[in-house]
């Protein structure tokens, strides 16, 4: 297929914006996409490579750009075989490549390319779009799509199967052994009264200001995964000495790992991710900084898959294999007195606050809704910084003011919410002004505008109607936390979030995320 039908779609993609219409102009490209390239269309028209980061930034990819080709002559096998080969090559190999490849591609191609290797290709197709499209076009449902591309940990590849086999390509998608799972996700409540209402009888649990794991282990190899399912078990050996002393030889966990101190407090959760930045040393910094697991969910044990067991099951086997130690502290009870009681607990031992989870939820891969609730003391959002603006006085020289957006679910892009420079410690200043100079994409005298890469939670008093920005919202006293290298931009909290805590979405009707 040429490159230039896949670019036209994506035009007339970001052209509507009827939900339905990106649908449908999707799937008819689906059906006649070749079965050897729709992971790679697939993979573009949601905004991301199939062969992952590349290594070019955008001033290469700004001086690429070159007179274009009057005819469209570039196929989707060429684009897609170019970039496993720019996966591969040394930086002057990407670069020949890079130039090549712009050489050959029309203006409209050569766009098109520049905003997806830039990660900037928003034209809608987000991932719940492209589900549908991929289910219309293969006559399934979308809820069989969704989830096997939630148990898979990808969408490419479920498109690919069932584009080729329709519901018979569903059978390879269950849970299987370290092929991680997308991690389920939770909601916010105002407080744990609240969550008791909206559940009922909830199991409560300590939510950690930890590192989210996914462990798998057959016999004695065993795999941790980060909760964007990137494998990190070099990084944590203690972990994977825990996990070798469990009962049974197959197993599928999920817990979160926190470093310490020496009285049993944690540590904050910079401290903690410093043993996931670590590819050396590693011995050494875990004599420093050792790391505990708590566990909090059993997906898989010995040839029995839990997934879709009630989660009051899942805890049940679970507190049957791990030691109490090494359990995350829980209660189950449908007195909010008595929740607010655990809240103020998990408080007390310097935890971020509680988790509210429904008794007869089944695992929902990837999903956010309402049968997990996470209840903290302070309100705070996980957003990506769009731009920042350069700092005066004392932070003359950093890149100090923040600007601040929520990921638009619907529409694709991000909804500005306003800016911050509180919370920021020397340190922060130092590695945000490294960090989001790599990301540059423009800049004038004053701000650098940056790739939506970086996820930072911010705390917050309150939401506000304001005029100043396209959303018409805005954080009132907006200061950082913490960044979350934890978190991809897609897993950032959503404009619908932000308004249902505005009070401008009923909470009832806004049902899941």
């Amino acid at each position: 297929m040429l490159l230039n039908r896949v670019v036209e779609v994506s035009g007339a993609v970001s052209q509507t914006t009827s939900r339905l219409e990106k649908i449908r102009l999707l799937a008819d490209l689906l059906r006649t996409v070749p079965l050897e390239e729709v992971e790679a269309v697939v993979s573009w028209l949601t905004g991301v490579l199939r062969q992952g980061k590349l290594g070019i930034g955008y001033a290469r990819l700004r001086d690429a750009r070159t007179t274009p080709s009057l005819q469209p002559q570039l196929t989707v096998r060429d684009v897609d075989e170019t970039f496993d080969r720019m996966a591969a090559a040394s930086p002057q190999g990407r670069r020949e490549l890079l130039a090549a490849l712009f050489q050959r591609a029309t203006a409209e191609e050569q766009a098109f390319l520049f905003r997806l290797l830039i990660g900037e290709l928003r034209q809608g197709a987000l991932e719940g779009i492209m589900a549908d499209a991929i289910a219309e076009a293969a006559g399934l449902r979308s809820e069989a799509i969704r989830r096997a591309a939630m148990l898979a940990g990808e969408l490419t590849k479920v498109a690919r199967a069932v584009l080729e086999s329709g519901h018979a390509g569903l059978a390879a998608f269950g849970v299987q052994l370290f092929r991680p799972v997308q991690p389920m996700l939770a909601q916010s409540a105002d407080d744990a009264t609240q969550a008791i209402q909206w559940l009922g009888e909830a199991a409560l649990e300590y939510k950690f200001d930890g590192a989210r794991i996914q462990v798998h282990r057959a016999g004695d190899d065993v795999r941790i995964f980060s909760r964007s399912l990137n494998d990190v078990t070099a990084a944590a050996p203690e972990v994977v000495e825990a996990v070798r002393r469990l009962p049974g030889r197959e197993l599928i966990l999920e817990g979160e790992v926190l470093a310490l101190t020496p009285d049993g407090r944690p540590q904050p959760f910079q401290v903690t991710m410093r043993r996931f930045g670590r590819k050396l040393e590693v011995e050494r910094m875990r004599s420093q900084l050792p790391l505990t697991p708590y566990w909090f969910d059993l997906l898989y044990l010995d040839g029995t898959s839990f997934i879709d067991e009630p989660q009051q099951r899942r805890f049940a086997a679970l507190a049957e294999i791990v030691p109490r130690s090494n359990l995350t502290p829980y209660c189950v009870t449908a007195d909010a007195a008595r929740a607010e009681e655990f809240l103020h607990q998990a408080l007390a031992s310097g935890h971020e606050g509680i988790m509210a989870k429904g008794l007869q939820a089944p695992y929902a891969a990837g999903a956010r809704g309402r049968s997990w609730l996470k209840i903290k003391r302070a309100k705070t959002l996980d957003l990506v910084i769009l731009a920042a603006e350069w700092g005066s006085g004392r932070r003359r020289g950093w890149l100090s003011n923040l600007h601040l957006g929520a990921r638009d679910a619907e529409r694709g892009g991000f909804q500005m919410l306003g800016k911050t420079f509180k919370g920021l410690t020397d340190e922060m200043l130092e590695w945000q002004t490294r960090e989001l100079l790599k990301l540059a994409v423009a800049r004038d005298q004053h701000t650098v505008y940056v790739q939506p890469k970086l996820v930072v939670e911010i705390a917050f008093n309150d939401i506000q109607i304001s005029p100043h920005y396209k959303s018409g919202l805005a954080l009132r006293f907006a200061r950082v936390k913490r960044y979350r290298p934890d978190k991809s931009p897609a897993e950032a909290d959503t404009y619908a979030t932000v308004k249902r805590l505005a009070g401008l979405v009923d909470p009832e009707a806004d049902g899941l995320e």
